[in-house]
């Protein structure tokens, strides 16, 4: 990001020209443009190195997007740059919904970013076919979720980062707009919201209802957090915090919130309505195996972030869950 020449301080997703264009009324994605790109400028201590574009990859299967045409965006008085990123792996079968429901949204500065970890199933034809509204899609090889979601966090130019995973979907069209225009009126450093689970088949039939409205130190030691998919939060906050820590394979995005409410001690709000609707399911909720593994981690993010928790402390979100699914 580039810096102030005056003050030193740093200014984010600021263009070297202020001439914004509308390419597509369309798309939320496409209304307001730049052929500038950002100067990706990082203070010392930034954790994050940001770039326009993957670096080349021999097992590349794919790239493409508005930045590789030379079309950019930034944020601009008083309508934030928001971008969403997803990330994928074999989602032929449900991306084209969570894409529609990205370009899709009513407010008009939206940076959409999709990460795919080389998919065979027909994913990225399908990137292909929605490329004029993304700003910048890749597939090739990762080394898991939190590995491309850190992919995605450092090919971001908004001001503000959330990640929609590629069987999610936003609830409505407004969504981006809410989030928008709760961060301009509060300044606030993250906001979350709701999120219902619904069955794979069937969407419009609920299972459970998560709505955490606290991002706290107490519910995080028994390993209740708000929904990831709902998080967003400002690239200043990832970039004093650092990535996802990939040696974390089920609870990566759990240890980011701790790190960013124990040791960053970020601003949140809470967004009382559901922006996200996910598909039953995740490698978190697939078996006995899967949840103990999931605990053993949720304590161990704890304990590095200076936050102590044990197993009896996790067995009290137990009452929650339930509650999550009787609501």
């Amino acid at each position: 990001m580039p810096a102030d020449s005056q003050s030193g301080q740093t200014q984010p997703n600021e263009f070297n020209c202020q001439r914004h264009v509308g390419l597509d009324a369309r798309y939320s994605t496409t209304q307001l443009v730049s052929d500038t790109p950002p100067e990706l400028y990082h203070e010392p201590d930034c954790k994050f190195r940001f770039r326009l574009q993957s670096p080349a990859d021999k097992g590349r299967k794919g790239e493409g997007g508005l930045r590789t045409r030379g079309i950019y965006k930034s944020s601009l008085p008083n309508k934030p740059l928001i971008t969403v990123i997803t990330v994928a792996f074999n989602g032929a079968s449900t991306i084209e919904g969570t894409i529609q429901s990205v370009i899709n949204q009513t407010y008009n500065n939206v940076e959409y970013i999709v990460v795919d970890g080389g998919s065979n199933d027909g994913t990225v034809e399908i990137l292909k076919q929605y490329e004029h509204a993304i700003d910048y899609w890749v597939s090739e090889k990762d080394d898991g979720i939190y590995d491309a979601m850190n992919k995605g966090a450092a090919l971001s130019s908004g001001a503000y980062i959330g990640m929609l995973n590629a069987d999610d979907m936003f609830a409505d069209q407004t969504v981006i707009r809410d989030y928008a225009d709760r961060f301009c009126a509060t300044n606030v450093d993250a906001i979350f919201s709701g999120l219902n689970i619904v069955n794979q088949g069937n969407m419009k039939k609920i299972l459970r209802k998560y709505r955490i409205d606290r991002l706290r130190a107490w519910l995080l030691r028994i390993g209740v957090m708000p929904a990831h998919p709902t998080f967003y939060c400002k690239r200043t906050c990832l970039e004093n915090a650092g990535p996802y820590n990939t040696s974390y394979r089920i609870a990566a995005d759990f240890e980011m919130l701790v790190r960013l409410c124990v040791k960053q001690k970020i601003s949140w709000e809470f967004l009382d309505k559901v922006s996200v609707v996910m598909r039953s399911g995740g490698v978190s909720n697939s078996g006995y195996l899967a949840r103990l593994k999931l605990n053993e981690e949720i304590i161990r993010a704890c304990r590095e972030n200076g936050l102590y928790t044990n197993a009896l402390l996790l067995a009290l979100k137990l009452p929650i869950r339930l509650f999550e699914l009787i609501r």
